[in-house]
């Protein structure tokens, strides 16, 4: 399946986020205890194949979807909360959508919130944007050179798949070169938890880690 592309990318306010779900908890129950009602409950939807809990009797049109490769990450899931009838024609929701971009952004950073680990980048797929950080400037202006970045990526390949598959592990391909500098500097500096990663990043100097951003953001060009 294709994967869907996002025209903005506002970044989420997760308080703001949980007033505008409450227009979606008398179906939809996330958080501690969470449980199905009239749909599904949303914990650790991030990555998550659409129509995947057993226990649930979904629309055909939405298990259609799921067998055809559907998976809720950031991307689909704004689209799905715009028009869910874009992603599932047939789908039993009576909700209309949410039209403003900076809505659906919101209600997907409240989502987060309830995913696994979401401060992670990448391995808890739902954050591939870091909003807040101190990364000087000068660094994120840096242009990679993508031929260099293709020499290196063989470290990053060796779990994260080329292809753009997330077969256990999350895809970093076609990230904006911003978000995935700013993902590998905050492994670097230790600013996000994960062993390896931090080893990995803290091998690479400024010039290499734009590069490999240079690289994964245009790998299916």
């Amino acid at each position: 399946m294709s994967p869907i592309t996002v025209a903005a990318d506002p970044i989420g306010d997760a308080a703001a986020g949980e007033k505008i779900y409450n227009q979606c908890k008398r179906c939809h129950q996330v958080g501690q205890g969470a449980e199905h009602r009239i749909g599904p409950h949303l914990n650790g939807i991030f990555g998550r194949p659409a129509a995947g809990y057993e226990d649930f009797r979904y629309s055909k049109a939405l298990t259609r979807a799921g067998t055809s490769g559907l998976e809720w990450h950031a991307d689909t899931l704004d689209v799905f909360l715009e028009n869910p009838r874009a992603l599932a024609s047939g789908t039993r929701m009576s909700f209309r959508g949410l039209k403003d971009p900076q809505d659906r952004a919101n209600v997907i950073a409240f989502l987060r919130v309830y995913s696994d680990d979401p401060a992670n980048i990448p391995e808890a797929d739902p954050t591939a944007t870091v909003p807040d950080h101190d990364l000087d400037p000068a660094i994120l202006a840096l242009v990679g050179d993508a031929e260099y970045g293709e020499y290196l990526s063989g470290e990053c390949t060796t779990c994260h798949q080329a292809t753009g598959g997330d077969d256990g592990i999350p895809s970093i391909v076609l990230w904006r070169e911003e978000d995935f500098v700013l993902a590998m500097h905050a492994y670097k500096n230790k600013q996000r938890a994960h062993p390896v990663m931090q080893m990995v990043a803290g091998r690479l100097g400024d010039e290499e880690i734009a590069a490999l951003a240079a690289y994964f953001a245009n790998i299916e060009e």
